[in-house]
């Protein structure tokens, strides 16, 4: 519960620098270890596990976080900062909307599914340490970062991309839709294909210019509050 994320979060504010690591890892490990476990099970039931792996592979905006919270939990400098900041950027996010938005998930398997239930907990898992970041005083959310974080999502968006046609090309055809790159699928992305006309040029930028554009009004409202607190 998100109450547990503030208790924790408050009791590091002034904590060593491990104990802040290993609450990071831990939650890395718990996260990991449940879509590992949701692969393997599906995976291992498949006629091809090899193409059936690509599918969970962490390219949406939510389980990107099993990738950068292990590597802010590992490095130091400004790639864990900016590594933090995007968590907290985007991790509530994705988290919000695989929860409350997620009619892809929700409209294709039983709500007590094995994919419904672990892609909740893990939502919600994400969704906490996003909240226990700034809690815990790990938002450096500095403006010179800005270029690191904005390389991190590019890298992500540009592998979802690539691995969406990938798996069209290996499969039947049909590009899966990690990032929600292809189409809205039931999200509120729909507004944007359904804008553009579904445009296969238009809605991946504007997709992308969208992320961006929520970066540049998080970053700008972060500032903002924190300017005024300031005084």
């Amino acid at each position: 519960p998100a109450w547990t994320q503030v208790v924790f979060g408050k009791r590091h504010r002034n904590a060593d620098d491990k104990a802040r690591r290993r609450f990071l890892l831990v939650s890395a490990i718990v996260i990991d270890s449940l879509e590992i476990f949701k692969a393997v099970v599906y995976c291992a039931g498949d006629a091809n596990p090899a193409l059936r792996a690509l599918y969970f592979l962490p390219l949406f905006l939510c389980t990107m976080q099993m990738i950068t919270i292990p590597v802010a939990a590992f490095t130091h400098g400004k790639v864990q900062e900016a590594c933090l900041d995007f968590i907290f950027l985007f991790g509530m996010l994705g988290a919000v909307l695989g929860l409350f938005a997620g009619a892809n998930v929700y409209g294709s398997f039983p709500i007590l599914s094995l994919d419904c239930i672990v892609s909740g907990v893990t939502h919600a898992g994400i969704g906490m340490v996003s909240l226990y970041i700034p809690i815990a005083g790990l938002a450096s959310m500095k403006k010179q970062n800005l270029p690191i974080v904005a390389t991190i999502l590019l890298i992500f968006c540009g592998l979802a991309y690539g691995t969406n046609h990938l798996i069209a090309f290996l499969g039947d055809g049909h590009p899966y839709n990690f990032m929600f790159l292809m189409q809205g699928d039931g999200t509120p992305y729909d507004l944007v294909y359904n804008f553009v006309g579904g445009s296969p040029v238009l809605y991946p930028l504007c997709v992308v210019a969208l992320f961006f554009l929520f970066m540049g009004a998080f970053y700008a409202v972060f500032h903002a509050v924190k300017k005024k607190t300031a005084k």
